[in-house]
């Protein structure tokens, strides 16, 4: 499923990505190593959760976040269902989205974009690689993207479907102009104190 690379897209778009994730980390440094500690003091070791995940072109790579959840197991030694291991505190994380910021290095290193569309964990991408939804993943992975912010715009109600079709438009049409109205869309969201 490899395609030819727009200019945008191989040059700009990768230049940009590494100056936003390498500004991130300067001036968020304080941040990150706050959350790594108390996520440490409240889950214990490791701090990050690895998962790997397809991206652009179907290509797998480990995404990292914070912790949310414990390593909480039944009398079978089975890991309990997340809704249980998910704590209050990793809940909180989730909702103002701080157990993304160790994506950044996954910026850093090709894997993702600031800009683009999500990656999915492997069982529900197998349930897109029909002819249908497989163009999803001509875009690069994001970390916002185009139903995230039309998600705020709609008061959060995107079905599963129109979620899909977002992505697809965003592969068929990502340019400069359109990400920098993600970003813009995104950070005013964040002002307006909602999820993303």
């Amino acid at each position: 499923m490899d395609r030819k690379q727009s200019f945008y897209e191989r040059y700009i778009k990768r230049a940009l990505d590494i100056v936003c994730a390498l500004a991130a980390l300067l001036v968020f440094v304080w941040l990150y190593l706050l959350v790594a500690m108390l996520v440490r003091f409240k889950l214990g070791s490791p701090v990050l959760f690895v998962q790997p995940r397809p991206g652009k072109d179907e290509k797998i790579f480990k995404l990292y976040k914070f912790r949310t959840m414990t390593d909480a197991q039944d009398e079978h030694g089975e890991l309990l269902p997340d809704e249980i291991r998910l704590t209050a505190f990793g809940r909180s994380l989730r909702a103002t989205s701080l157990d993304e910021l160790p994506e950044v290095f996954n910026i850093l290193k090709g894997d993702m974009s600031v800009v683009g569309n999500r990656p999915l964990p492997i069982y529900e991408a197998e349930q897109l690689t029909s002819d249908n939804y497989i163009e999803r993943f001509m875009a690069p992975s994001g970390l916002t993207g185009l139903w995230q912010v039309e998600k705020r715009g709609n008061g959060g109600s995107l079905s599963p479907e129109e979620r899909k079709q977002l992505d697809i438009k965003y592969a068929r049409t990502f340019s400069f102009s359109l990400d920098m109205k993600i970003i813009i869309r995104t950070f005013t969201a964040f002002i307006q104190e909602e999820n993303v």
